[in-house]
């Protein structure tokens, strides 16, 4: 396939999953208690284990909650409620071609938030994974799902990776900021060694990480309380950065890739520089750290951001300002369908922005190039 604009970090929500995504793919024993629609006064939701998850099949206003955007499908005046255009293949397909979008990388629902049972957890892992596969497979040169990997057992995350391996899919998608256990922790070697070994690129997506937001009750929709949520929704993945960083995750394995998915650009070249200096800082004191069993890393954070780092964005004029601080083939362009965030179905008005003062070679790398090597399209 001729690809030109490839979307680095779009998406597949609860609302468009179908009716059946868990029931026919969850042992017989699980059955009863996996996520499943039913019908409530609010119309049609998804339920777990007796737990209300999400609204289902789209609804007219409902990203009200996110200061009044509305979703890119309603923008763009394709919502249909109970009309799933995100996982119908076709459906899809039009809204890329509609977009100039030739493949898109697809971020899945947020399951660990959801479900409070760690072993209905990890069943609920596998259902969906075993769906996007699947799904991926309708049009395996233009979806790219990424499978979800949980975030409280490390050797379970290493079992979930290699298990898409083995299912096919190219890339899985991880919330950082919502470990309890510090990505720092030498508990989470096993999920580097798998990462390692498969070769699997793996997305650490934002999500939670926002320590001041109210989500619900009488102050969610307070003007301070919401700015904080949109504005400050990309800058959570700071620590996780370090952490994998200065843990020595990156030096051991040379074949560990890591997205920063969705997080934007802007903020990172200080985060570079700030490393940067701290790695000096470190360096400069050998007697302190000879003492505490020594440094685990050999070079600056930025060679290894620049070895084995990629991050997406949507819009972000600062951050292409300073390309040259990250290195062009270490960015990558997104679209965010179907989010209220969404440059859907204006995304290409939104590149001609981003992009005119970038050199063509360059805005290729973007915008298509450097997706296209990492995920092997």
């Amino acid at each position: 396939m001729n690809y030109r604009v490839i979307s680095a970090d779009d998406h597949i929500d609860l609302p468009w999953l179908p009716k059946d995504t868990w029931d026919k793919r969850v042992p017989a024993k699980w059955r009863d208690r996996a996520p499943k629609v039913v019908e409530t006064p609010d119309g049609p939701w998804w339920v777990c284990d007796g737990e209300k998850w999400d609204s289902w099949g789209g609804r007219h206003g409902a990203a009200g909650a996110q200061g009044g955007r509305r979703t890119a499908l309603e923008r763009g005046g394709v919502l249909e409620p109970g009309v799933l255009r995100p996982t119908t293949t076709a459906l899809r397909l039009a809204d890329m071609d509609r977009d100039g979008i030739d493949a898109t990388v697809m971020y899945g629902p947020i399951v660990p938030l959801l479900v409070k049972d760690p072993e209905m957890r990890r069943v609920c892992y596998r259902g969906y994974n075993d769906w996007l596969a699947e799904f991926c497979a309708t049009k395996p040169d233009r979806l790219v799902g990424a499978g979800l990997v949980p975030i409280d057992d490390p050797k379970s995350a290493a079992d979930e990776v290699r298990y898409l391996k083995q299912i096919g899919i190219r890339t899985c998608m991880f919330l950082a900021a919502r470990v309890e256990m510090p990505l720092w922790n030498d508990a989470w070697q096993p999920l580097w060694e798998a990462l390692d070994e498969t070769g699997i690129p793996i997305g650490f997506h934002l999500s939670g990480g926002l320590r001041s937001v109210e989500f619900g009750g009488p102050n969610a929709n307070h003007p301070g309380n919401m700015g904080v949520r949109v504005a400050c929704s990309q800058l959570q993945m700071d620590e996780p950065l370090a952490a994998v960083i200065f843990t020595g995750a990156l030096e051991r394995h040379r074949n560990l890739k890591l997205v920063l998915a969705e997080t934007a650009i802007g903020w990172l070249p200080y985060m570079l520089e700030r490393m940067d200096d701290t790695y000096q800082k470190f360096v400069d004191a050998p007697d302190y750290w000879r003492a505490a069993g020594g440094l685990r890393v050999t070079m600056l954070p930025s060679q290894y951001f620049r070895r084995q780092i990629w991050a997406t964005f949507q819009q972000d004029l600062a951050g292409i300002r300073l390309l040259d601080t990250m290195g062009e083939d270490r960015v990558m362009w997104a679209s965010d369908y179907p989010h209220a965030d969404s440059t859907w179905p204006e995304s290409q008005q939104a590149i001609e922005l981003n992009f005119k003062e970038v050199p063509p070679a360059v805005r290729r790398k973007i915008t298509c190039e450097n997706a296209k090597t990492l995920y092997g399209l």
